[in-house]
């Protein structure tokens, strides 16, 4: 879905996932400035918005989330997984529930199968399950900040700032008074810095909830049963996962950063050496320089330098081995 707001000066579309959004509007550094001191805006109108209403909603997500919702106050911001029997992560939500619907957006493109696995679950239970997509659009404003939340929107309030969930029809004027815009990479870069993974970008096939640092944020270990919490409490009981998520400063000499899926190498081990991990998303930041987040295999000694393709990197630790 192509955003309106790729029409406002400097606007430069994303690409790839992010496609129908801007990725910058013509100062990457400055809008990542602004965002971190608590001004302006990022549209994210290309995300999935889903939602849930009907009397039995929270204890029905209760059943199917790893997350722990079924006395969920209103206006509370969360997070949730919803995993496959194998404790594989399928979709990632971000949801708050405002007395009558629970609003979540997930990552574009995903909102159709998500609602095709909940409307396969509803069973007995009364709940109404809805892709509002095409009518709402999620708009972020950073941590600090002091624009005006229209009345009625939905808002989801966390430490990294608010989700707005605003109709599309109102997404232009709305921009014209909440400040500078902010594109995509600006978004991205701060998420790198502040460690949260993402789905799509720092999961694969394979990728368990701890490996991530998603437990306690995202998975609730107290609640009941549901689909892939053997697994959860298995490795949390019993083991540790096979691999964990680490933040990399990237030699800043080097003019390209090392693109996601690049393979990561033990420095001392020479450009044959064999392959502990990959980068997962890598960017500019205005403070920092180049960095990433990257995953390796748990074992990997936790200052061992590394080289991403032929860019060393410095790991700092952000899951435990």
């Amino acid at each position: 879905m192509k955003s309106p707001l790729l029409t406002l000066p400097g606007a430069v579309p994303a690409e790839g996932v992010d496609e129908g959004v801007a990725a910058h509007y013509g100062d990457l550094f400055r809008e990542q400035r602004a965002l971190a001191d608590g001004t302006g805006f990022v549209d994210l109108s290309h995300r999935g918005v889903v939602t849930v209403t009907g009397e039995d909603r929270l204890a029905w997500l209760h059943l199917l989330l790893t997350q722990h919702v079924s006395d969920l106050p209103a206006g509370q911001a969360t997070e949730a997984l919803i995993l496959s029997a194998n404790g594989h992560i399928e979709h990632a939500l971000y949801l708050v529930d405002d007395g009558e619907t629970v609003w979540a957006h997930v990552e574009p493109g995903t909102q159709e199968a998500l609602i095709a696995y909940l409307e396969s679950m509803k069973f007995f239970y009364k709940v109404e399950v809805a892709d509002r997509t095409a009518d709402i659009a999620v708009v972020h404003l950073p941590a600090g900040s002091i624009a005006e939340v229209p009345q009625g929107v939905a808002v989801r309030e966390t430490p990294y700032g608010r989700d707005l969930f605003l109709p599309r029809a109102d997404l232009e004027a709305y921009a014209g008074q909440a400040g500078p815009p902010a594109g995509i990479l600006a978004y991205e870069a701060l998420r790198v810095e502040q460690h949260r993974p993402r789905l799509g970008f720092e999961t694969d096939h394979r990728t368990i909830p701890h490996e991530l640092g998603w437990i306690g944020s995202a998975v609730h270990l107290q609640k009941g049963c549901y689909r892939g919490q053997e697994t959860v409490a298995r490795v949390q009981n019993l083991g540790k996962p096979p691999r964990r998520l680490v933040f990399l400063h990237l030699d800043g000499s080097e003019v390209h950063l090392p693109v996601a899926g690049t393979e990561l190498r033990l420095a001392g081990d020479g450009p044959d050496g064999r392959k502990i991990g990959f980068i997962t998303t890598s960017v500019r930041h205005h403070e920092l320089g180049p960095v990433a987040l990257a995953l390796v295999k748990r074992n990997v000694a936790v200052d061992a330098p590394l080289v991403a393709g032929d860019t060393a990197a410095a790991q700092e630790v952000v899951v435990e081995p």
